[in-house]
């Protein structure tokens, strides 16, 4: 059995979400002990409990210690399937670190799988739903994998209530990838959302953005505008990011919240940007620590050039070789350039 401590590094979410992909994986039992023993709340929450029934469902496997609270989680899967998925997290709980937790599990099955998953879209800790759209998925697409999500409705914190749809199709095997040069930024693009308040929330936001970077040399800044009320909650916010002449795409966003202005939130989103930017790294922190396994699971050596060596990269990295049995290699920090030569997982492994 595969044996965990969720304590560890970063100690949070992250450290179960990758163990049992890996696992899933493997087909191999897992045990997490201490999960989030240092966080406020300690042990699983309804968006942990989600992920652990989801991997049981899309592998015909079991769980012990399903439970809010539960510190300490035994993982037992089967055999992975295909077709179509509806998981309710019940709570605003992220869909977007949901859905990255499930893929590489997806990615492996014996047909397409479609996921629809109910809960937050964009909350706080977490990718809003329009970086994964619009940047993860790029990526992923950008190294051989087949994935397709749309926005059916977003879901604002506390209530929820957003739904997301998401289609892969399965790979063989994962090829190798390089992704280090980010090249000269052509063009910003974002989006300003609102739910369930004024059309003007969107439009601050937005020209707080573009004038905050326009300011400072970029000539073309595209953001569209989405104002809506499906939300269960009112809400707010921005995502940007930047595109390159090496096709690079590298992003970051902002929340509104009661009480901030809505300049603020686009003049905050905007400075994140910048900051990401002035690394000269194709990967964002954002997609520093989810490109990890991908990475583990390839067929040959990739290599890649983030803007940050993250808590969470570096708990990613952990977990990835504890379970995988691979060796990163790690240079610098910000930025940080890894490495690792991959598995070779293939679809058929483990049968």
């Amino acid at each position: 059995m595969i044996e965990i401590d969720g304590s560890v590094l970063e100690g949070g979410g992250q450290i179960l979400r990758t163990s049992i992909a890996l696992s899933s994986l493997l087909e191999e039992p897992l045990r997490v002990s201490n999960i989030r023993v240092k966080r406020k709340n300690p042990g699983l929450r309804p968006q942990h409990l989600m992920v652990l029934r989801a991997f049981a469902s899309l592998t015909g496997g079991s769980v012990r210690g399903d439970k809010i609270g539960s510190r300490l989680i035994e993982f037992f899967p089967g055999k992975r399937r295909s077709g179509r998925f509806k998981f309710d997290i019940g709570t605003a709980g992220s869909i977007s670190l949901f859905l990255q937790a499930l893929l590489p599990c997806c990615i492996f099955a014996p047909e397409p799988v479609e996921l629809t998953v109910l809960g937050g879209t964009n909350v706080a800790f977490s990718p809003q739903i329009d970086y994964l759209l619009n940047i993860f998925c790029y990526w992923l697409n950008r190294i051989g994998i087949d994935l397709e999500a749309e926005l059916v409705r977003r879901g604002t914190y506390p209530r929820g209530g957003g739904e997301v749809k998401a289609r892969v199709k399965p790979v063989k095997r994962i090829r190798e990838f390089t992704i280090t040069e980010r090249g000269n930024v052509e063009v910003v693009r974002g989006i300003s959302w609102c739910e369930r308040l004024p059309s003007h929330v969107v439009k601050r936001q937005g020209e707080a953005a573009m004038k905050f970077l326009l300011m400072r040399g970029f000539r073309s800044v595209y953001i569209s505008s989405q104002v809506g009320s499906s939300s269960r909650s009112p809400g707010s916010g921005i995502v940007l990011w930047a595109e390159t002449n090496s096709s690079a795409r590298i992003g970051a966003d902002a929340l509104g919240e009661r009480g901030k202005r809505a300049e603020l939130v686009g003049e905050e989103a905007s400075g994140k940007l910048l900051e990401e930017l002035s690394f000269n790294a194709p990967l964002d922190s954002h997609m520093a620590d989810q490109i990890i396994p991908f990475m583990a699971l390839s067929n040959g050596f990739s290599r890649v050039k983030v803007t940050k060596l993250t808590l969470h990269v570096q708990t990613n990295i952990y977990v990835t070789e504890k379970i995988l049995g691979v060796k990163f290699y790690v240079k610098g920090k910000t930025p940080a350039e890894i490495g690792v030569k991959g598995v070779g997982y293939s679809v058929n492994q483990g049968e």
